[in-house]
């Protein structure tokens, strides 16, 4: 059975996959924006952290299952939740 996977769980996710090095999880807020006005990533991380997860939680992201891509990927906590109801492998 799969873990669920919590805000927390996420923003180390990013901070380690993207080597956020002056940033750590505790301050990025759950429902902090990961792009425009918020942490302030762009399309490169965005498509970093997509590789990242397609390999550690084995999600799908083809356009079918990703057509709220931009929603999912809005703060660590819709991004967890994605993830979430999305992966195919536990960490």
């Amino acid at each position: 059975m799969l873990q669920d996977i919590t805000p927390l769980d996420m923003k180390r996710f990013i901070v380690r996959t993207l080597d956020l090095e002056d940033t750590t999880p505790e301050d990025i807020g759950d429902d902090q924006p990961l792009f425009a006005g918020g942490l302030g990533l762009d399309s490169i991380d965005a498509f970093e952290l997509g590789i990242a997860l397609k390999k550690a939680y084995g999600l799908q992201l083809d356009g079918e299952k990703t057509s709220g891509f931009a929603h999912h990927f809005r703060t660590p906590a819709t991004l967890a939740a994605f993830v979430a109801t999305h992966r195919q492998v536990s960490p």
